[in-house]
Order: C-alpha cells, then structure tokens, then sequence
C-alpha cells in the first residue's frame, strides 16, 4: 500500500513538472504572440501581435481603435533583409483598426512595427520589430499526436526520474516507454509534422543545425544510453536516467522553434518574392 501511494504521489509531481515546463515552453517560444500596451491613457487596453501564420491566409494585424481618429501604418520587410521597410495603412473595421500582411513561403520571415497616430503625435508600437514566420497547414491529427506523444513522453520521462531519485525500481520498465514515446513523437511524427509545415523532414546535425531537431536528438540519444544502462543493469544506470530527465528538463527550457527553418530571400529571384 505504501508503495502504491508513493507512486501515486510521483505521477502526480511528474505532471506537475511536465505541465509547468510544457507551459514555459509555449509562452517563451517565438511562435507565442507578443502582447503591446496602446497609446492611450488607459493602459489596460492592449493588443496581441501574431508571431505565425499559416500560407493559407494573411495574417491580419488587429488593434482596438484608442480614439476616433485612430489611424496609423503597418510597417513590414522580409527577415532577415536589409530592405527598406513597406507601408500598409491600417483600415477602420467598426471598433478596431486592421492591416494584413502578405503570405510569404513556408520558413519565410518578416519583421514588422506599427507607426500609430495619436493626439500626441506619432507613436512607434512595440519598440522593437516583431518577427513573424510562415508555415505550410499541419493537418490537425498529425499535430495533436505530434504534440500528444511528445507530452506523454516527457511525463514518462519525468516519472522514470522521479523513480530512480527515489530508488523506487520503477525505472527499469519505465526507461523504454520513455524512450519509445520520444522515437515516435520526435523522431517520426516531428518531422511529419515539420515536412508539412516547411518542406524538410529533418534540417539537423547532419543536414543543418536547426536547433529544434538537434535537441530532439540530443535528448534521444540520452534516453537510448540510459534504456541501454538499465536494461543491462549497469551500476550506473540510476545515474543514466537523472542524466537523461535533467538533458531532456534542459531541452523543454529552451523554447521551442528556436533557430528553425528560415527561408533565405536572398537566393531567391525578385519577381518571386512576395
């Protein structure tokens, strides 16, 4: 019965911990729109700006109108270009203010600001440029069993941990299910998922350094030693499987997307560049 509640308790902490840094994960990533205070008196009003979109539409840049008058440009050039900077005018749409940018290829970028016209002249929203990319339509089951094995993954991953810290002897069994769960989800579904959103199954060590993909297999390569070391009863293999859940807890810290497929402007022809 002890046993039984102990192993309870380790689920339920390994859920904790995989749900605080799948979270982490999510809201750090540049994929996560960035939020922006307006130029008004009221602070509270703000707007979210979209950091992806599919190619199947532009993406639209909604703003809540500050006054009556609001009005302002949406400024935009491909990344990374040293291009001089396009203008489109935001358009009244009833209480919002819009402008959409144009579609661009699978991986490609670009970087774009608001220039917003207040009562106390020209306001720059955000300071920085915001960096926007493009990705091919995911079909949704692929995605969700992407994103579903992955997350079991890392929770068995956690479990496996929590066994071995706590000498329970779980971790024997728990191992290959980790390892399984990473192969599938990362390894065959992530670069499912990948083809369909930029064309390239896999774009790590040794085609590319899409850091996405190395991670991924950085943390594989982790678990594979440490369902070797457990399989075979190695008098290191409690310390194998720490290794592997700190390399894999280290992996999920670094956001996701991060150094990923980017579409270089700069080899392709000028009438083909929208």
């Amino acid at each position: 019965m002890r046993d039984r509640t102990t192993g309870r308790w380790l689920w339920v902490g390994a859920l904790m911990l995989t749900v605080a840094a799948a979270g982490w994960q999510r809201r750090t990533g540049p994929s996560h729109p960035v939020r922006v205070a307006l130029p008004v008196a009221d602070s509270a009003v703000t707007a979210k700006l979209p950091r992806s979109s599919p190619t199947t539409a532009a993406p639209r840049i909604v703003l809540p109108a500050w006054d009556d008058a609001a009005a302002g440009v949406l400024q935009w050039r491909h990344y990374p270009t040293d291009d001089a900077f396009m203008a489109i005018p935001l358009q009244r749409d009833a209480d919002h203010v819009v402008a959409a940018l144009p579609v661009q290829p699978p991986a490609g970028k670009v970087e774009y600001f608001l220039e917003l016209a207040t009562a106390g002249g020209a306001v720059r929203v955000p300071n920085a440029t915001v960096i926007l990319r493009f990705h091919g339509p995911v079909p949704l089951p692929v995605l969700i069993a992407h994103i579903a094995v992955m997350f079991l993954a890392m929770l068995a991953g956690v479990r496996t941990a929590l066994a071995a810290a706590f000498a329970t002897g779980e971790e024997r069994g728990l191992t290959p299910i980790t390892l399984a769960g990473l192969t599938l989800g990362g390894l065959i579904l992530g670069p499912i998922t990948q083809e369909y959103a930029f064309g390239a199954y896999w774009t790590g060590v040794p085609f590319g350094w899409d850091l996405t993909d190395n991670k991924t297999l950085v943390m594989w390569i982790g678990w594979a030693v440490a369902a070797v070391a457990t399989t075979r009863r190695w008098r290191t293999a409690r310390g194998a499987v720490m290794s592997a859940a700190v390399l894999m807890l280290a992996v999920y810290v670094i956001p996701h997307s991060v150094r990923g497929s980017q579409l270089d402007y700069t080899r392709m022809p000028a009438a083909a560049t929208p």
